[in-house]
């Protein structure tokens, strides 16, 4: 019985402490890579996003799963510096310092909803949009839901897929553990930092690869991505993708804005995959497959996308 009860408040005080030293952790990410972007509320939900240029074709980026608008930071400076473009990067809900709706589970098709209204009180119109890796499904989403207000799309190292083609489809073992009430959050409370830093350097290396990393993005990764409340989002997201992909993908043939599709020769991820099965089913789209380039595309290829973005402007 004594050997039982210490055993207990022994797990007790290891848990205890982890928690402490997650919450200390959240806190020292966030006041060292605080927002730097501006903010807009859509149905209640705050939504971070970074801006510039003052161009007159308005250019949406939404990132993938792991980090922020911060991805397309590069991307971001050379569209302002073309002159042409006013350029925005959001935040997706949930992740950076955009707010996610508590209690309940938001869809590919919500997010781009959220991002429609959010466009709209900015008084942005017909905007075009890239999508990168997971973000695909959201940017296909909203030229379906709302053509008139689409300018073009670009898919960059994107998904849109399901089933079969979208591995973690049924929910893999990682996300099914953190979306369970209770013990998902009694997990990334406690266990998924000091367990998350551990693997963080060779996940993002290996994401990157043959591409090298950029200088702090490492760092950034481990501090923000391994927040309770990003990494939830991020594993809610991913059980997520198929249901939606499976609503969406037998439509992607109506798709009528311009479309343009860049992915990586080395992609190792689904997206190689998806992308050429976009490029035959969207009408009029246009296949970019970048020599010795792997996934992550923004980062260490800044300039094709702008190609990309350029191509649709060409068609407008």
């Amino acid at each position: 019985m004594i050997a039982t009860i210490t055993i207990i408040a022994t797990a007790i005080a290891i848990l205890t402490g982890l928690y402490v030293y997650t919450r200390l952790a959240v806190r020292r990410a966030e006041q060292q890579y605080p927002p730097k972007g501006q903010f807009v509320t859509v149905e209640g939900i705050r939504l971070h996003y970074l801006k510039k240029g003052d161009g007159k074709q308005p250019v949406v980026f939404l990132h993938g799963g792991i980090l922020s608008a911060h991805d397309f930071d590069r991307v971001l400076d050379l569209a302002a510096g073309e002159g042409e473009y006013e350029a925005y990067s959001f935040d997706r809900p949930g992740y950076g310092y955009s707010e996610r709706p508590r209690g309940e589970r938001i869809t590919p098709i919500d997010q781009a909803r959220l991002l429609h209204e959010a466009l709209r009180q900015l008084g942005v119109r017909k905007p075009i949009l890239v999508g990168h890796s997971w973000s695909g499904l959201p940017v296909l989403a909203y030229a379906l839901h709302y053509p008139e207000d689409t300018a073009g799309i670009v898919l960059v190292g994107a998904a849109g897929y399901g089933g079969k083609l979208y591995p973690a489809g049924d929910g893999d073992p990682l996300s099914k553990l953190v979306a369970t009430p209770v013990v998902g959050d009694l997990f990334t409370a406690t266990l998924l930092r000091p367990l998350g830093a551990l693997a963080m350097e060779s996940m993002v290396r290996q994401t990157f690869a043959p591409d090298p990393v950029p200088p702090g993005y490492t760092e950034a990764a481990q501090a923000l991505w391994l927040r309770p409340a990003q990494f939830k989002a991020n594993r809610e997201d991913i059980i997520a993708f198929s249901p939606a992909a499976y609503q969406l993908s037998g439509r992607y043939g109506d798709i009528g804005v311009p479309t343009v599709i860049v992915v990586g020769e080395l992609d190792p991820f689904i997206s190689k995959r998806h992308s050429f099965l976009f490029h035959e089913t969207i009408p009029n789209s246009k296949l970019t497959v970048l020599p010795h380039a792997a996934h992550m595309i923004p980062q260490a290829h800044p300039e094709a996308v702008l190609e990309a973005i350029k191509q649709v402007s060409e068609e407008t």
